[in-house]
Formats: structure tokens, C-alpha cells, sequence
């Protein structure tokens, strides 16, 4: 195990006090009992510490030049909310310290305080912090549980995706997902995350279309305080925050060359500067790219590096659009249906067998995405116990008056009227499934002149 991810595990404890004798006394203690520590001697210098250092604990004194404990509590908590904090007071200041809990302090020490004492004080906020990092973990892995629920399919092109994901999941190589809008590249870089020895550290995501060419080269690699203006402090990169874990970059012909340069290096060789640093840094990261570009055509064009293109494509996994995989659409359509229906707290059934004939009919341009949010609204705006065609976007509704219109007979002229009306009968028996009651009041006519026309 590197020394970086050793120190990783190793809680952080930041002393602010500006007495030097105390600061150096505690610094002992809890190096002792094998912590990070480091130490500021004024509420300032403390909060920028916060700003630059991933802090697990914070032990200030209340009374402080500069800033005092209380301020640089509530502010510190701002930048990071799932610090832990033990206030030290004197007898003068309890109230204070209590009122400070209220606001999220874990505890207070009166001074003087014992050795034991503290060091029980802060073994129970770390193991408190721990205990809601481990919780926060279950709930996201439960939320990408639920989400891989619509990795939702049947159809030989999916099948084939899964397989791939099977082959290409364990291995460390990097995979590019290729495929349009909507078709799932997210929920397939989750999924391969997980089934990955990479599983129990992060997934890191990032939109590189989504970002200017400065932000996103500081959003990967980082920037150092300086590099340029309001980079007040030091900021890691995701590299930095992927290390050990997945790195995901969704969009990614849309970089622009200067940065697709720096990122082949780190593919390469696994090194990287900040922003305006100086000092080499290393990354173990696994990447999972995604476009929905032709990259190939891309490389033509002189958007996409050829070198960087070959890095990124050593296994492709394609993602079938939705047209591509019709058998899917009524396994993924009741799906989001019974989704929707427990959200919204609606009494619906499922969906009409005409609607969902009109949903398979659909090109889905905008693939999984669309139908989903097609079968969101239709949830919401449905009356009956069935979705059907009048609650689904205009679009798909005109698809249910053209096929009325291809419903309808036609006939030569010079046809007879009982030709006619025997065709016109039969069909309505047809679309009625044979039911004679519902046919005859269809026709309007009675029961027995259905009888008498079409004898059983």
C-alpha cells in the first residue's frame, strides 16, 4: 500500500489555539495515539487549513485572535459539512460551547481536561464520522442499485452489452462506451465500476462538455493557491480524488487538444501537475470514457488526437439505440410505469395494449431517456386505471390518428351496401375481439340485428 493511500486512512486532526505550550502538548498526545496532526495558531490560519486539507477533526479553542473558535467552527463546517468538532473552553464560556453544539459541534472540553478524557472525546466523533461515511456509502450503493434496476432488457443487442460489461468489468483496461443520447453510458460505467476490484473506492464522474477549457483542466488534475485568479487556495483534481477508484469522462471528444495532451500523459504514464504547480504528481486510476461522436470521424476532423483515441479504445462497448432493441421497450416502459405510479401515488394499472403498440412504433430518437420521461408525463396526467394514447406527447398521440386513418375501410365505387355493411360489421367484430354486445353499440344497432347479420 503507497504512503499516500495509507495516509488517506489516517484521521486528520487540526489544533487551533493560540496558546503555543497547549497546541504543542495535544500535538503529542495524539500523535501518540498514532493521528495526523497539524496546527494553527489563530482561527485564520486554521480556516485556510480547512479550505486546503481534508480535515476529519477540528479541535479549537474558543477564544482566539483573529477569528475566534465559535466563527471559525461554523465556517469551517461550511466548506466541509462532514467535519467532526470539539470546542475547548474555559469555565466563562460553557453557554457558548453548548449553543455551538446545538449548531453542530459534536462536543466540548472544559479545560483543564484530562488526557483519557480527550482522547475518548475524539476516538467517539471519529468513530461517529466513520459510522456516517460507512452509511452514506450504503445509501449511494443502494441508490446505484436501484439505478442499475433499469439496465432493463432482453433483446440479443443487450444481451450483447452485458457480456461485454462481464469480459470487460474485472480487468483494469480502459473501456470507451460509444452510442446516442440517452442510450445509458452512465448506467453502464456504474455498472462496471461495480463489478470491478475497484468497487470499494471511488467512482468519479465529470461532463467534459459540460465545462470551459480552464475549469475543466483545473477539475481534472487540480490547481495550486496562485495558479490563477480566485484560486484562493489549493484544490486536488478528480485524478487526485479517483485515486484507487474509476474515473469517468462522459463527453469526452468535446476536450479541447491542449488538455487531450495532459490526459494522454496520465494515461501513459500516470503522472500529472496542478494547475501552476510544479511538483509531479500519480495517479492509479482506471478510466471509463464515454461519447455519443463518431471517433473516428473525430480524428478526421483533427478534434480527437489519433494517439488518444487509441489509448481510450481498448475495449469499446456500443450501446444499441433504442429502435435498435424494440423488444425492450414494453419490459422498460412498465418499468418506469410502476416507478412513477408509486412517486406520484397514482392508482394505475399499467399501460393499454393500443398505447403500447404506439410506444414500440416510436424511433426514440432520444432513447431510454425519452421514454422515460414520455412514460413520467403520461403517469402524471393519466385519469384512468390504464395509461393510454391521449395521455402520451402530441407527437406519439399523431402517431395514434394516423393508424386510426389506416384503420379505416375502403371501398371502390360501384361496391353493394350489403358488401359494405357486412365488411364493416366483421371489422368491428375484429377490433372488438368478437365481443357482439360491444360491436352492436359501436354500429348502433341492437344486439339481435348483430345476431341476424353475422349468424354464430
Amino acid at each position: 500500500m503507497s504512503d499516500w493511500v495509507h495516509a488517506m486512512q489516517i484521521p486528520l486532526i487540526l489544533i487551533a489555539d493560540d496558546n503555543e505550550a497547549e497546541r504543542e502538548a495535544l500535538a503529542k498526545i495524539l500523535k501518540k495515539e498514532n493521528y495526523r496532526v497539524i496546527d494553527a495558531a489563530d482561527g485564520e490560519g486554521a480556516l485556510e487549513i480547512i479550505r486546503r486539507e481534508p480535515v476529519d477533526l477540528l479541535l479549537t479553542d474558543l477564544r482566539m485572535p483573529r477569528l475566534d473558535g465559535n466563527t471559525l467552527f461554523r465556517a469551517g463546517k461550511t466548506i466541509r459539512p462532514e467535519m467532526e468538532v470539539i470546542l475547548m473552553t474555559a469555565y466563562g464560556t460553557v453557554d457558548v460551547a453548548v449553543s455551538a453544539m446545538k449548531g453542530g459541534a459534536y462536543d466540548f472540553l472544559t479545560k483543564p481536561f484530562k488526557k483519557i478524557e480527550l482522547v475518548k472525546r475524539i476516538r467517539n466523533a471519529l468513530e461517529k464520522r466513520a459510522l456516517q461515511i460507512e452509511n452514506k456509502r450504503l445509501s449511494e450503493e443502494i441508490h446505484h442499485l436501484r439505478k442499475s434496476e433499469r439496465l432493463i432488457g432482453k433483446s440479443p443487442a443487450f444481451r450483447h452489452v452485458l457480456d461485454r460489461v462481464d469480459q470487460a468489468a474485472p480487468s483494469g483496461a480502459t473501456v470507451l462506451l460509444t452510442g446516442e443520447s440517452g442510450t445509458g453510458k452512465e448506467l453502464i460505467a456504474d455498472l462496471i465500476h461495480r463489478m470491478s476490484i475497484r468497487k470499494d473506492s471511488a467512482l468519479v464522474k465529470i461532463n467534459c462538455a459540460a465545462l470551459p477549457d480552464t475549469l475543466l483542466e483545473s477539475e481534472l488534475f487540480g490547481h495550486e493557491k496562485g495558479a490563477f485568479t480566485g484560486a484562493l487556495s489549493q484544490k486536488p483534481g478528480r485524478f487526485e480524488l479517483a485515486h484507487g477508484g474509476t474515473l469517468f469522462l462522459d463527453e469526452i471528444a468535446e476536450m479541447a487538444p491542449r488538455l487531450q495532451a495532459k490526459l494522454l500523459r496520465v494515461l501513459q504514464i500516470g503522472e500529472f501537475e496542478r494547475v501552476g504547480g510544479v511538483k509531479t504528481l500519480r495517479a492509479d486510476v482506471r478510466i471509463i470514457a464515454a461519447t455519443n461522436r463518431d471517433l473516428k470521424e473525430a480524428v478526421s476532423k483533427g478534434d480527437l488526437r489519433e494517439d488518444l483515441f487509441y489509448r481510450l479504445n481498448v475495449i469499446n462497448i456500443h450501446l444499441p439505440p433504442l429502435r435498435e432493441r424494440r423488444e425492450d421497450i414494453p419490459l422498460l416502459a412498465n418499468y418506469f410505469a410502476a416507478a412513477y405510479r408509486e412517486k406520484e401515488k397514482k392508482e394505475i394499472r399499467g399501460i393499454s395494449a393500443d398505447t403500447m403498440n404506439l410506444l414500440c412504433s416510436h424511433s426514440w430518437p432520444g432513447n431510454v431517456r425519452e421514454l422515460e420521461n414520455v412514460i413520467e408525463r403520461a403517469v402524471v396526467l393519466s385519469r384512468g386505471e390504464f395509461i393510454s394514447a391521449e395521455d402520451l406527447p402530441r407527437e406519439l398521440a399523431g402517431v395514434a390518428g394516423l393508424q386510426k386513418e389506416a384503420d379505416s375501410l375502403v371501398f371502390s365505387v360501384g361496391t353493394s351496401l350489403g358488401e359494405i355493411e357486412q365488411k364493416v360489421i366483421e371489422e368491428t367484430l375484429r377490433k372488438t375481439g368478437g365481443n357482439r354486445e360491444l360491436a352492436a353499440k359501436v354500429l348502433g344497432i341492437s344486439t339481435r340485428t348483430l345476431y341476424r347479420r353475422v349468424p354464430s
